[in-house]
Order: C-alpha cells, then sequence, then structure tokens
C-alpha cells in the first residue's frame, strides 16, 4: 500500500514538470483534420511527442518525429497505448492496424481527381489513439489540463487558409467538369 502511495506521489511530482496540456474535443480534432486537408494530426503528433518528452525526460526531437511521421507514428501510437493503459483508459486499438491504414489512406493522395480526397481522411485512423491520450491526460495525477473551449488564433488561421483552399479546389471541380 506505502508503494502504491509513492508511486502515485513520484507521478504527481513528475506530472507538475510538464506543461499545461491543452485537450482539444474529439470534433475539433475531425474538423481541423477535414479543413486542413489532413495536415493537422502533424502538429497533434508533435504535441503528443512533445508531451512523452516532457514526461519521460526524452533527448527527442518532437517536430522532426511529427514531419517524419511514417517513421516514427507506430512507436508514438504504441507509446499511447501504453501510457493509457497505464491510466485506466479503454485501449482496445492496435498500433499496428492504426498505424498501416494511416499510412495506406495517406498515400492514396496519389491518386487522380477527385479520388485523392479520400487521402484527407486518414486521421480517422488516429481517433482511436487522441480519445486514449485524451482519457490518460485527463486522468493523470498532478497534471495540468486546459481544456480548450473555442478556437486558438492559429487554429483560426487554419481554418481561414483551409477554407479558401477547399473552396479553391471544389471550384476547380466545377469548372473543370463544365470545360470538359
Amino acid at each position: 500500500m506505502q508503494d502504491a502511495e509513492n508511486t502515485l506521489e513520484e507521478t504527481a511530482v513528475q506530472n507538475s514538470a510538464i506543461k499545461g496540456q491543452k485537450i482539444l474535443s474529439l470534433n475539433k480534432f475531425i474538423f481541423l483534420s477535414v479543413i486542413s486537408f489532413g495536415l493537422y494530426p502533424i502538429w497533434w503528433m508533435f504535441e503528443a511527442w512533445r508531451f512523452f518528452m516532457q514526461k519521460d525526460r526524452l533527448d527527442i526531437m518532437p517536430a522532426a518525429r511529427a514531419v517524419f511521421a511514417f517513421l516514427f507514428l507506430y512507436p508514438l501510437l504504441d507509446e499511447i497505448k501504453d501510457y493509457a493503459g497505464q491510466r485506466g483508459a479503454a485501449c482496445d486499438f492496435s498500433p499496428g492496424v492504426q498505424y498501416v491504414g494511416f499510412v495506406i489512406l495517406s498515400l492514396l493522395s496519389r491518386l487522380p481527381d477527385p479520388y485523392w480526397l479520400v487521402s484527407v481522411f486518414a486521421f480517422i485512423f488516429l481517433i482511436p489513439a487522441f480519445q486514449a491520450l485524451n482519457h490518460a491526460k485527463r486522468s493523470a495525477p498532478g497534471l495540468s489540463i486546459i481544456e480548450a473551449r473555442g478556437f486558438s488564433m492559429p487554429q483560426i488561421i487554419l481554418i481561414i487558409a483551409g477554407a479558401i483552399f477547399w473552396l479553391l479546389v471544389l471550384a476547380t471541380f466545377i469548372f473543370l467538369d463544365e470545360l470538359q
């Protein structure tokens, strides 16, 4: 019993060194992923790697791991599953299946118009890990959680840019059909 209390205290002290964690709702994650043509999950991967870097005091570069997601996504999903499982989150996803699904759907961006749009939905394979990590962060003792109520300024800029780009893509499809 004493060991369990010491472990909880050590975890709380360790978590107090981690910067406040912003928790985004699932609906916002989905919206930002779609509006950004699937680029927002790269930011989410960066934030997840930065969390683990701070939590475990790792000597890693979260930005590089996010940019090279094809190499580092599986270890991230595995790390999330382990961490969430320790925190009592339902981790009924397979990191391997999620990784392969994300990679395959992402590679479909090479398809011809308009079929490449299916690659925008690669983030669907990240949803179980996203939810598990959010649950684990909420249940971690001593971890400062900030629930995102609205959109931040960078997110608003992303929404505006993404909306403009979506309009241009849709206009291109419409006008190309009329020209043919």
